[in-house]
């Protein structure tokens, strides 16, 4: 009688020479996988904190992010959270410190890398906690260089080719589910949009030449390292909880926290109009999805997404 190892040792065989029949039966003549087991591919994020004062503009690469995230930080200034996936620069900056608001928005994406120049110490075990791959200078100090072009600490920039980091093709929008498709019905016409932090602003400007919201900074129209202007396919401003945070800066201001998990209304602005709808994001593990009025997953323009964390 066959011993219980035995029957194991059969048992594995036939469990081998299954899946070999099986995948060449589904193979094609090209050597190609079968659709049935072909897997999507999936954005693979490198998200870069980036500077936003006056003196660390024009920002380098920003153009080429997928979704700009822009923050308020300390002393009501803002900052800027871009996400890569589908083009990656082979310069990005400069890059800032790291905020525990960026922790929970890139809780929507899986293990992303989080390329930033430091943080205070409070928050350091928050992020060696996070599902992200963290990067700052002191664990790739071979992908950061200084720029001569201004002073520190607005002159610090990744290469991320010495990550390595390469680009996938795949739009981090995409992969959080927000589609680009035609526009809903309905919509108000705008010419422009602005949102105010105590000392920021932003003015987003339809420019229908160009199919873009045209972005302006504290009055100032924001452009790239090559004189760009930098523009929007879409624009969301997504009202949200601010609070303080118990962590500080040098100077004793408090580190706001912009609330990302939960619901709340928003504008969605895309061709020339604007649409309200509400946003809904249950878990931190979950993705932020956006709906119209009518209760239908709205659609964005092909191109950049800026969303813009607006207090409430």
């Amino acid at each position: 009688m066959p011993t219980s190892g035995t029957k194991r040792s059969a048992a594995a065989v036939l469990a081998a020479l299954t899946l070999v029949i099986t995948a060449a039966c589904g193979s094609s003549g090209g050597g190609g996988s079968s659709p049935a087991t072909a897997s999507a591919p999936r954005a693979d994020v490198l998200a870069v904190k980036i500077d936003n004062v006056a003196a660390a503009r024009p920002p380098t690469g920003l153009e080429k992010a997928d979704i700009v995230y822009v923050e308020q930080v300390e002393a009501g200034l803002s900052r800027i959270l871009a996400a890569y996936s589908s083009d990656v620069p082979s310069v990005i900056g400069p890059v800032r410190s790291a905020r525990e608001t960026d922790l929970e928005l890139l809780r929507q994406f899986d293990e992303p890398m989080l390329a930033y120049s430091g943080a205070q110490s409070a928050l350091r075990p928050s992020i060696e906690a996070a599902p992200v791959d963290a990067l700052p200078p002191s664990k790739a100090p071979h992908a950061y260089f200084r720029g001569g072009d201004r002073a520190a600490p607005h002159n610090l920039y990744l290469r991320p080719g010495d990550i390595p980091h390469a680009a996938t093709g795949v739009n981090a929008a995409e992969d959080l589910g927000l589609r680009f498709a035609a526009p809903p019905r309905g919509g108000t016409p705008v010419s422009g949009r602005t949102v105010s932090y105590p000392s920021a602003r932003f003015t987003f400007t339809w420019s229908a030449d160009g199919d873009q919201w045209l972005v302006s900074m504290d009055g100032t129209p924001a452009r790239t390292a090559s004189g760009d202007r930098l523009g929007a396919a879409t624009v969301v401003l997504q009202d949200v909880d601010v609070q303080d945070s118990r962590f500080r800066d040098r100077g004793g201001n408090s580190s706001p926290f912009s609330a990302t998990v939960g619901s709340g209304s928003a504008a969605v602005l895309r061709d020339g109009r604007s649409y309200d709808v509400m946003w809904e994001r249950n878990t931190a593990e979950s993705a932020t999805g956006f709906t119209t009025e009518d209760g239908e997953p709205m659609t964005f323009a092909t191109g950049q997404v800026w969303i813009v964390l607006v207090p409430r």
